[in-house]
């Protein structure tokens, strides 16, 4: 028997290569699959990110794993493959959200983590008695084996997983909607065998939130401390209430924490469901905090919940100047399927599409629902406009000497050059992306 793992990409503009920082992330996903899968089972892997896809490839199923950014491409692959008498089968957090969508493009899907299931699913299809849901429960956790990347020139960074979901409950987020306000902890020492298996100095906690359990999160930190790793992750801002967690962060080696910071309004954070988070003034003071213990932030912003003048935008890109961010992303609302904002926006009849996903009127940088204050494209054009004024080369200068005298770090300092420039220049690349469109032909 043999699998073949597929990667689908979002999309690219025709005659353009695919984004730059979106096609370096080694697929977490496909490695833990291949783990899962016995020595006796062939296995394949396809990254549609960095190479053409091979429809004509001899294999007994095609397994792809779907976001609900990379599902209208993956249908479109998934079907090329059935043509051909090949079974597909799709699993993820988009598949997990809307099963009834991918089972009228895929013979099977796994509705939650593969763990527990992946087994019996091959049995089944062994057997040609694919069933046409399997359901994974996110308990467990199975060490990934990196080998199904062969020689592929994937970017420096391991990522690792120490848990899954969050214990906050934001209305726009879907790893809320997926794990259901629960947080699931990976064992310890799980971690740093994972650490060390993958070879790599530099690692991402891909965790929603690495500190959901602060007391956890500290064992983690000094657990890993020996281990002498460069390590970035995200997180919630109220890691800095915690001094202890700051110091041993930063004494195994973190250097950058994305924060989702949202907005500086606390009206708007009480609507978004961020209503425990703390006043303007403090946000302040906890960001010097997490700051002052050389840790770098990437800051994470949302518009389109109401209230998004021109100055309120001119005040959040002088707040992530202030403090000297090392990235910042200034994002319009996305309602990503089965969300608290999803449901909402459709009551009150303001989602433009029920699946803009699918819809080739809103590729990326689109918006699909009807902004309270502003049309849609005047809301895009403030959150693009917002990007390029942080991506400035003045801010870039300024930001990269405030980085280099927290850090005293050569190599972040390069990473920090080198990812600031790559964000400058694709501030309107992503822009009317069009899902799927031109991903079997070159350039790549």
């Amino acid at each position: 028997m043999k699998i073949t793992f597929i990667l689908p990409a979002i999309g690219k503009k025709k005659g353009q290569r695919y984004i730059k920082t979106w096609k370096h992330m080694e697929p977490l996903m496909i490695a833990v699959l291949k783990s899962l899968t016995p020595n006796d089972i062939e296995t394949n892997f396809m990254d549609d990110r960095n190479e053409l896809i091979n429809y004509d490839e001899k294999t007994d199923l095609v397994v792809i794993s779907v976001e609900t950014y990379t599902a209208k491409r993956a249908y479109e692959i998934a079907k090329k493959f059935r043509e051909k008498g090949i079974k597909v089968l799709a699993g993820g957090y988009h598949p997990t959200v809307e099963p009834e969508e991918c089972l009228e493009n895929f013979d099977s899907i796994i509705v939650g983590n593969a763990e527990n299931v992946w087994l019996k699913m091959l049995e089944d299809c062994k057997n040609n008695n694919l069933q046409e849901k399997y359901f994974g429960t996110s308990t467990s956790f199975a060490m990934p084996d990196r080998s199904i990347y062969k020689d592929r020139k994937y970017s420096p960074l391991a990522l690792i997983e120490t848990g899954r979901g969050c214990n906050f409950s934001c209305e726009f987020c879907a790893i809320h909607s997926y794990y259901e306000k629960k947080y699931y902890r990976r064992p310890v020492e799980e971690v740093v065998q994972d650490i060390k298996n993958s070879g790599k100095k530099y690692v991402f906690f891909i965790d929603d939130n690495f500190v959901a359990d602060h007391n956890y999160a500290l064992e983690i930190c000094k657990a890993i401390a020996p281990l002498k790793i460069k390590w970035v992750t995200q997180g919630a801002i109220t890691m800095a209430k915690n001094d202890e967690l700051l110091y041993w962060m930063k004494k195994s080696g973190c250097k950058m924490v994305l924060i989702g910071y949202e907005s500086m309004n606390p009206n708007i954070l009480k609507d978004m469901g961020k209503g425990w988070r703390s006043s303007v003034g403090e946000i302040n003071e906890l960001t010097n905090k997490i700051h002052s213990y050389g840790i770098g932030i990437y800051a994470t912003f949302v518009f389109g919940f109401g209230d998004d003048s021109q100055e309120v935008f001119d005040e959040t890109v002088k707040f992530a100047k202030k403090h000297s961010f090392f990235f910042a992303a200034f994002n319009h609302l996305v309602p990503f399927p089965k969300t608290g904002v999803y449901r909402r926006l459709k009551e009150e009849k303001r989602l433009l599409s029920d699946k803009w996903w699918l819809d080739s009127r809103y590729p990326y940088g689109r918006i699909s629902f009807l902004p309270l204050d502003q049309t849609p494209d005047e809301l895009s054009k403030k959150c693009a406009n917002a990007r390029k004024k942080f991506f400035e080369w003045g801010s870039i200068l300024k930001r990269a000497l405030v980085q280099f005298k927290r850090s005293f770090d050569l190599g972040m300092f390069f990473i920090f050059l080198t990812q600031n420039f790559n964000l400058k220049n694709e501030v309107l690349e992503k822009y009317d992306l069009p899902y799927a469109d031109n991903l079997d032909e070159m350039p790549k």
